[in-house]
């Protein structure tokens, strides 16, 4: 039979025709397929194998514990009789880090909006890229710039919540030093996260379908309104997810924290105050690293990033589903 254009249809190799859904036979489809299931599953692997590590080196050292590990704020690792928990190191880090998330998702989000839908084109993008290269300074430098610079500047601040809402248990007064509490760890850490939650933020606000933010404008809704009707609810599973990456990011930073953070001598009362001292969990294992000389000491301080390992990842996780629903939402 032949067509319009004169070529038999029987002419046309069905070899040729790659199916719908399926793979074409081609040899760099297969390998490309199975190196990226090779890479899946590596890293699959590689997360059970620390996982398994992790737990290997912890059960020994936790048996041998005297304390409750997940209630008690001792941290005694050597002698016949360790008694060691991470009720302190689990508060300090979860309170920083949500104290810092709280203030970076406002900021980083509205910088989003602003670069994906006030700022003219000739600001967007250099602006866009002046928040990304805040990601690009190390951890010391924030750190030393948090604790020289920064901090001076947050003591009147830190007063006058101290006088004003001393009050409430989060800003009890206390007797560490305006320079090293939980207070700057976590503008610090706030700092540090925000190219995270902006990048994420402004990329899903730039994806916002167009017939719809024309649509409100066409309906008469100011640009507030449109953003408000259109740009966010589209972008809010977005936000979710970078919020969750931050809280990620601000839970396992070391070097900053440690420089920041008074460490509290022992015996010192468990406090829920920003104003307090105290380590965090990647802190304590950085501090305590000169410690690792027999395995009782070691598996304590690996039963505290096995409890590290586990949050963060629990985390991530949640910012997967996040990310899967929003996919959903979109398709």
């Amino acid at each position: 039979m032949q067509s319009i254009t004169g070529v038999s249809a029987t002419d046309t190799d069905p070899a040729d025709a790659a199916p719908i859904g399926g793979s074409t036979g081609r040899l760099g489809d297969r390998l490309f397929g199975g190196a990226a299931t090779s890479s899946g599953v590596i890293v699959i692997a590689l997360v059970t194998l620390i996982g398994v590590f992790l737990l290997s080196q912890a059960i020994p050292a936790l048996s041998k514990n005297g304390a409750n590990f997940l209630t008690s704020t001792e941290w005694t690792v050597s002698g016949s009789e360790p008694r060691f928990g991470i009720a302190r190191l689990l508060l300090v880090t979860v309170l920083s880090s949500l104290v810092a998330l709280l203030l970076a998702v406002p900021v980083g989000v509205a910088v989003a909006l602003f670069i994906t839908n006030y700022a003219p084109a000739w600001l967007a993008k250099p602006a866009a890229s002046t928040i990304d290269l805040l990601a690009a300074v190390p951890s010391i430098i924030y750190g030393l710039w948090g604790l020289k610079v920064f901090g001076p500047r947050t003591a009147g601040l830190q007063d006058f919540l101290r006088e004003n809402l001393g009050w409430f248990p989060l800003f009890k007064t206390t007797t560490v030093s305006s320079f090293t509490t939980i207070f700057l760890a976590s503008i610090v850490l706030a700092i540090m996260i925000l190219p995270i939650i902006t990048a994420l933020s402004r990329e899903v606000f730039a994806q916002t379908p167009t017939p719809h933010k024309e649509g409100a404008l066409a309906l008469g809704a100011t640009k507030w309104e449109m953003i408000r009707t259109a740009v966010l609810p589209f972008g809010k599973p977005g936000v979710i997810s970078a919020a969750m990456l931050g809280l990620g990011r601000a839970l396992g930073e070391t070097v900053a924290v440690m420089i920041l953070i008074s460490t509290l001598a022992a015996g010192t009362p468990m406090s829920i105050s920003l104003f307090d001292g105290g380590e965090t969990f990647a802190s304590k294992i950085a501090l305590g690293s000169g410690e690792f000389d027999t395995p009782q000491k070691t598996g304590a301080y690996i039963a505290a990033g096995l409890v590290l390992f586990i949050l963060t990842f629990i985390v991530n996780a949640i910012a997967r589903i996040v990310i899967e629903r929003r996919k959903a939402f979109t398709e």
